[in-house]
C-alpha cells in the first residue's frame, strides 16, 4: 500500500528567513503574506483579529505580571490568528502561521521604523540578556485541527561600542526585524550566548514545528 499524499503546505508569512528555514527541512509549500491581508500596508507582524473558534475580534491573551510569559503567549495567539486568517483561502492545506516578540526591561520591541529607532534598541541590547519568544501555530482546517506551541530563548549581548552600531543600523539589517537585528546575519557577532532554541531566535523553532506538522499529516523528512 503506497503512502497517504502529503497535504499542501502554505507559509502564512512573507519574512524570507521563515521560508529559508522551511527549505532547510526539505519543504514544497507556498507564501501567503497575511499582514497584506489582515493589515492593509501594515507590516507583517501587525497584530491580527483570529477567526475560527474565537470568532474574529476575539480577545487575546489576558494580562500577565510576567512579560515574558506575557510576550509568549500573545506571539502564541498571533501565531495562531495569522493561521486562521489564511487558512480559509487554502483548503485542503496544512498551513504554518509564526510571530516572534523580543522583551527588554519588561517591554517588547518591534520592528524599527527608523535609524535613530534600530540604534536605541541596539543601545538596549548592549551588553545584557533579552528574551524572544516565537510562537508557531498549524492549522489544518479540514481535520478542524489547530496547534501551538512557543518557545522563548534567553540570548545575551556583549557591550556594542556607539560605532558598532552605527555600522550596524547602516547595513539596513535591522528594519525587517523585531529587537532590530538577525541573529543569522551580521548581528551574529553581537551575540555571546544563546539559552534556547536558536531557530526560534531566527524567527521559526525547527524542532516544535515538526512536530506539529507531522500530528497534521505532513511528511517532514
Amino acid at each position: 500500500m503506497s503512502a497517504p499524499t502529503s497535504p499542501p503546505l502554505v507559509l502564512a508569512s512573507s519574512s524570507p528567513r521563515r521560508a529559508a528555514l522551511l527549505r532547510l527541512l526539505g519543504l514544497t509549500f507556498t507564501v501567503h503574506p497575511v499582514g497584506d491581508e489582515a493589515a492593509g500596508p501594515a507590516a507583517e507582524e501587525a497584530p491580527v483579529a483570529p477567526v475560527g473558534p474565537g470568532g474574529a475580534g476575539a480577545p487575546g491573551p489576558a494580562p500577565s505580571r510576567d512579560p515574558v510569559g506575557a510576550a509568549a503567549a500573545r506571539a502564541r495567539w498571533l501565531a495562531r490568528a495569522k493561521a486562521d486568517v489564511a487558512a480559509p483561502h487554502h483548503p485542503g492545506a496544512v498551513v504554518i502561521g509564526a510571530d516572534t516578540i523580543v522583551v527588554v526591561d519588561g517591554a517588547s520591541l518591534g520592528k524599527p521604523r527608523d535609524p535613530a529607532e534600530a540604534a536605541g534598541m541596539l543601545r538596549q541590547l548592549s551588553g545584557r540578556t533579552h528574551h524572544v519568544a516565537t510562537g508557531i501555530a498549524v492549522v489544518r482546517a479540514e481535520w478542524d485541527l489547530r496547534l501551538d506551541d512557543v518557545t522563548v530563548t534567553a540570548v545575551t549581548f556583549r557591550p556594542l561600542s556607539a560605532e558598532e552600531i552605527a555600522a550596524y543600523v547602516a547595513t539596513g539589517e535591522p528594519f525587517d526585524k523585531a529587537g532590530g537585528y538577525g541573529i543569522q546575519g551580521r548581528a551574529a557577532i553581537f551575540v555571546e550566548r544563546i539559552e534556547g532554541d536558536y531557530y526560534g531566535v531566527v524567527g521559526l523553532p525547527l524542532a516544535p514545528l515538526a512536530l506539529l506538522l507531522r500530528r497534521a499529516g505532513v511528511r517532514v523528512p
